[in-house]
């Protein structure tokens, strides 16, 4: 596969960073509310995702290991300002309903996580690509759990009627509980398709981020820790 594709690909499906990653939960459950503004704010972290990867990337020999960090987090804030701008003033009705998750976007893990894990060491195309697959892959999950908490929650989609008149909404799907019901049975039932066709002896994409990697030198969460070198601590 060609790696600009693979690029691509990964961030969409592989390592999708809502149902595989499980990174940026925050926004995920918040502000999925209705798909408009699981698409919104899909798109304004991919575009957040896009910019930053591509100036971390042509810095990445110039900026100090030493405020390496720092660096990334300017990066990132100064590109987030510039998307909440750009919301403020041509489309209001989003940036109102999104309202305070827009700055917060800055410190998103998926945002800052590639920065340090990919475009700091890698070229200029292959993080803008890197950043496309993630920032495409938030914004499918995002706007998946959008559709079903709204379709149930309000028995519209994209402000739609589709439900009969006579459909009573179940509202708690519109209310933060809704957020994570509707999260767990998407992710169980890809975890169940995967499990499925690997019985069947098909291929599947397997994670190759977090744990699957052996990178969690700094992860408190297990009580065996797997080093780069394959060392275990």
């Amino acid at each position: 596969m060609n790696k600009y594709v693979e690029r691509l690909y990964n961030g969409i499906i592989k390592e999708n960073p809502t149902f595989v990653m499980m990174l940026g939960m925050c926004p995920t459950l918040a502000v999925t509310t209705s798909a408009i503004n699981a698409i919104g704010m899909g798109l304004s972290t991919t575009v957040v995702l896009i910019l930053s990867n591509m100036l971390i990337s042509m810095l990445r020999k110039i900026i100090p290991d030493s405020v390496r960090m720092p660096a990334f987090i300017v990066v990132v804030a100064s590109f987030v300002t510039m998307v909440q701008f750009l919301l403020q003033g041509f489309i209001p009705s989003l940036y109102d309903s999104l309202g305070l998750y827009i700055p917060l976007i800055v410190v998103n893990c998926i945002i800052l996580g590639r920065a340090e894990s990919y475009a700091s060491k890698n070229p200029v195309l292959l993080s803008m690509c890197d950043g496309i697959g993630m920032g495409l892959g938030f914004t499918f999950g995002l706007t998946c759990i959008g559709i079903v908490r709204e379709l149930i929650g309000a028995g519209k989609i994209f402000g739609l009627q589709l439900m009969p008149s006579g459909y009573e909404p179940v509202t708690i799907f519109i209310l933060a509980p809704g957020a994570f019901l509707v999260l767990a049975f998407i992710v169980a039932g890809r975890n169940k398709i995967i499990k499925t066709l690997e019985k069947k002896g098909k291929e599947v994409p397997k994670q190759t981020g977090g744990c699957a990697e052996g990178g969690c030198a700094s992860c408190s969460g297990c009580d065996k820790k797997v080093f780069p070198t394959g060392q275990e601590g």
